[in-house]
């Protein structure tokens, strides 16, 4: 790294692995990261289900949300202690082990969203 704090086109290191090209510093060090969009949608909350590559095990999938990884997060922890199950956040969706579709819509729509059942 240059005395300027740039590091002159660095990408990686085998010190720090991966590294931002902006402020010469690790991808988990970062300091410019950027504000987190929200992503976007239609504004519909869509609850499916799907046992693809998952050995025939069924998840519930939410998709959809307008919120951002933070508060997803946290709307996780509240479906999963509500449904008594494990689940996960990935990709901005939320999977939720087994099928509790009925019961996550009634949950969403208390909570002023939009919802549709997906799939079949």
């Amino acid at each position: 790294m240059s005395k300027s704090g740039k590091n002159n086109g660095l990408v990686y290191s085998t010190d720090h692995g991966r590294m931002c090209p902006d402020c010469g510093r690790a991808v988990a060090e970062c300091v410019c990261t950027t504000e987190e969009s929200l992503p976007a949608g239609d504004g519909i909350v869509r609850i499916g289900r799907q046992t693809k590559g998952r050995k025939g095990k069924g998840v519930t999938v939410i998709t959809g949300l307008p919120l951002k990884s933070s508060e997803l997060k946290q709307l996780a922890r509240q479906i999963k202690a509500k449904c008594g199950c494990g689940g996960t956040v990935k990709d901005a969706t939320i999977e939720i082990q087994g099928d509790h579709r009925d019961k996550l819509i009634e949950l969403l729509t208390a909570k002023g969203y939009t919802v549709k059942r997906a799939g079949g």
